[in-house]
């Protein structure tokens, strides 16, 4: 993993005794191909003759790409609770070395503005998601449990609290919906509850919503805080780093990488390193996956549509907040056609937004309000419409609230916001990038990170990462156990690995890869 020192030969490879013949190095930023070709063991550029001017501009061009090198199992382009799970899980089931690399920091995208709870109240039993969902839940509790055993308490570790959450309707249409999905929950193997308006005025008294309402209620539900979970993780993944197998690339945008002949990315380059990876490259980039790709596979003969987009939404936080005191986590019921409102194609490039009121008290005593959803490209800026809208709606449910001026608390607020991964069709992309052999994405979880994001443990009965101890496997093979840990399927399983994905091809269609 040392640092490579280049000479005018222009070395390509993380070991200065190894010579790669004919290797492409693609950067999105020149749109500019580079092919290197060795010629009596000395490196040259392009084709001989060369102009004097354009052969010193291509080297100091390769110089600046190539300035520092290094070399790992896999990379992990994404520092989100995803990507920084993905690392964890490589490091605590085999010998993998693994690098994290972001653009910015962790928490700089949707995991850091998002309200983070584990909720299943407004899941769909039996849907695509749902196996998913219930997996990442159980893991998400014994990871808990695992710190509790470690003596330390998994609130002040990951802001973690068993907060139970209430979906509420206010019609009688809304509590036929209801008492539906409770029942289908308590099917599903859930401890579901019908709640009464007057059952509600009891468990949360700030909640005002009429004679006819009421909630779907599970008691078992979870929130914690992401910017606590993520440090936790963060923390853990480095105590790898004195063994020499676990490094971050953080504030380092990933400018191009390096192809060989045969498809395969030998590495990926940033504004400051070249990182070369041995067995895997996975991206796992959120609401950036789509275009990153499209930069990276420009001017190259792979044909792969991401359709991954940004879409906005708006949290509301009032700081110090002591009106009133939440006890569970609350959505309205229209939270559930909120979220799919925008999924229509023909919404996808508007600027249409949706609110609905979503209400939690986080582990600090803020009171968090959302939330919303838009899109208008990659643009974080506050909108203080959107705010006030949020504003409006949660007063509608909280009349306590109407009492109070946005304005006057506008010292105490804080606002945030985040780009949420969408998909189409609703379902995370994750898989392998056809054309290249050892690149796979996880990307497209929507709102969901960390409710599909599994937190992987150090103990596991299933024996999934087995291979792992024979580091001979092919890259199908390590797809096979990505896809396992994603997709919450037992390694003996006779189901389908690929249930869950979504994988768009440049014609668009869904394809499944591993058979």
């Amino acid at each position: 993993m040392a640092s490579l020192s280049l000479s005018l030969s222009l070395s390509i490879s993380p070991n200065s005794d190894r010579l790669i013949n004919a290797t492409t190095v693609f950067s999105p930023q020149s749109h500019l191909l580079r092919r290197v070709v060795s010629l009596s063991g000395r490196h040259l550029l392009g084709k001989s003759p060369l102009s004097e001017k354009y052969r010193k501009q291509k080297v100091a061009a390769v110089r600046m790409s190539l300035a520092a090198s290094h070399s790992y199992d896999v990379v992990v382009v994404g520092a989100g609770i995803i990507g920084l799970s993905i690392a964890r899980q490589l490091l605590i089931e085999s010998e993998l070395s693994v690098a994290v690399v972001d653009a910015a920091v962790p928490c700089s995208g949707a995991t850091g503005a998002g309200q983070g709870y584990i909720w299943m109240v407004h899941k769909v039993p039996g849907s695509e998601k749902w196996e998913l969902a219930m997996r990442s839940r159980e893991l998400w509790e014994k990871f808990a449990e695992d710190i509790k055993h470690q003596g330390m308490d998994p609130q002040e570790v990951l802001g973690w609290r068993k907060t139970g959450s209430l979906l509420v309707g206010k019609t009688s249409q809304d509590m036929e919906a209801l008492k539906g999905k409770v029942d289908r929950l308590s099917k599903a193997g859930l401890k579901a509850e019908l709640l009464s308006s007057i059952d509600l005025l009891e468990v949360e008294p700030a909640l005002v919503i009429g004679e006819e309402g009421g909630a779907a209620f599970l008691p078992d539900d979870y929130q914690l805080d992401a910017r606590r979970s993520v440090a936790y993780i963060e923390k853990e993944n480095r105590k790898y780093s004195i063994e020499g197998r676990y490094v971050e690339y953080y504030n380092q945008p990933v400018t191009g990488w390096l192809r060989s002949g045969d498809g395969k990315v030998e590495a990926v380059q940033t504004s400051k390193n070249l990182l070369y990876s041995k067995k895997a490259i996975v991206i796992a980039t959120g609401c950036w996956t789509g275009s990153l790709m499209q930069d990276l596979i420009r001017d190259s003969d792979v044909g792969l549509y991401v359709p991954v987009k940004p879409r906005k939404g708006h949290l509301l936080v009032i700081e110090n907040f002591n009106s009133f005191k939440l006890n569970h986590g609350l959505m309205e019921v229209g939270y559930i056609g909120h979220q799919d409102a925008t999924l229509q194609p023909s919404n996808v490039d508007s600027e249409t937004s949706s609110i609905s009121m979503t209400a939690t008290m986080d582990s600090f005593g803020n009171l968090v309000l959302g939330s919303s959803r838009q899109f208008v490209g990659f643009s974080t800026e506050v909108d203080e419409h959107i705010i006030n809208q949020i504003w409006e709606r949660a007063r509608e449910f909280f009349p306590s609230l109407r009492e109070l001026s946005l304005t006057d608390l506008q010292k105490n607020r804080e606002v945030r916001v985040g780009l949420r991964p969408f998909m189409p069709d609703g379902k995370p992309m994750i898989g392998p990038v056809p054309g290249l052999s050892n690149v796979f994405l996880a990307a497209g979880h929507e709102g969901e990170g960390l409710t599909l994001g599994l937190i992987p443990q150090k103990e596991r009965s299933d024996q999934v990462l087995e291979p792992f101890a024979n580091k001979h496997y092919s890259p199908l093979e390590l797809l096979k156990w990505l896809l396992i840990w994603f997709c919450a399927i037992p390694a003996k399983s006779t189901r389908h690995p690929m249930h869950c994905l979504s994988l768009f091809l440049i014609e668009g269609k869904a394809g499944d890869i591993l058979t």
